[in-house]
């Protein structure tokens, strides 16, 4: 049927959905999405509350004990190949000790001497200020990475043959690291007090530590806040090879 005469021809009219409509429908589906989700992870629980869920915290520990049993079953296939090689080696005895200096270098071997052992510690719960020195703020108060890798680095400078930070022989990949209050090394984490213990010439590593920059700032730490510092020496100590992988994951060769 044709238009009457006068009548204006217009586009004819859709009966698809208008564009609004399909947008309103979109949110909600998503709304619906984002409740079931959240219903499927909560398994009717308080997401925020719930105890059940594992915290960080707890995950940092549980990954630092497994290591730790990792560590302890590298050693001993370690010792296990070790004593295999050491029965079927066909090398002459330069070779031998050229491999043990190696060893000693690399710090996988037991080193024993005269030594000392350094003690630092966060200062005591409600610490106050010293006379003449301002009130402490909150990093003043705690033992931070800076202040483990300038006992580290004095002791090295002082020739330390070997050290050992808590219960882990450093070598030359070990870095400190301090996450918050607490020292993760080589996959472990440790609370303090923190015990770094170094083999070598007493004398020397006394010099290293009295005379590092770093540690001098550290002491008026200890002065003003009470912060933890102690020095034991020993007649003979033994520390005892880096028993962990060896594997280089991100260094490439020099071409």
């Amino acid at each position: 049927m044709s238009n009457s005469a006068g009548t204006p021809e217009g586009p004819g009219r859709t009966t698809g959905w208008r564009p609004v409509r399909v947008l309103t429908l979109a949110v909600f589906a998503l709304a619906g999405l984002i409740f079931v989700t959240s219903f499927n992870t909560a398994k009717g629980t308080n997401i925020r509350t719930d105890a059940s869920l594992l915290r960080l915290s707890d995950l940092i520990e549980e990954r630092s004990h497994k290591n730790a049993g990792l560590d302890e079953t590298t050693a001993a296939l370690r010792s296990q190949v070790d004593s295999l090689a050491a029965r079927d080696d066909g090398s002459t005895r330069a070779e031998d000790a050229k491999l043990a200096a190696l060893e000693a270098s690399a710090g996988t071997s037991e080193v024993a001497g005269s030594g000392l052992t350094v003690t630092l510690n966060d200062a005591p719960p409600n610490a106050q200020a010293a006379p003449g020195y301002p009130e402490p703020q909150a990093n003043d108060l705690v033992i931070h990475q800076q202040d483990l890798q300038a006992v580290v680095n004095a002791l090295w400078q002082g020739g330390a043959e070997g050290i050992r930070v808590m219960d882990q022989r450093l070598i030359s990949t070990s870095a400190v690291r301090c996450v918050g209050n607490t020292l993760i090394l080589q996959g472990r984490v440790y609370s303090p007090p923190y015990k770094i213990t170094a083999v070598g010439d007493r004398g020397k590593l006394n010099k290293a530590l009295a005379g590092s920059p770093a540690l001098q700032n550290y002491q008026l730490y200890v002065k003003a806040y009470g912060l933890g510092w102690k020095v034991d020496e020993h007649k003979t100590v033994t520390l005892p090879g880096y028993s962990g992988t060896v594997d280089l994951h991100q260094a490439k060769p020099v071409s």
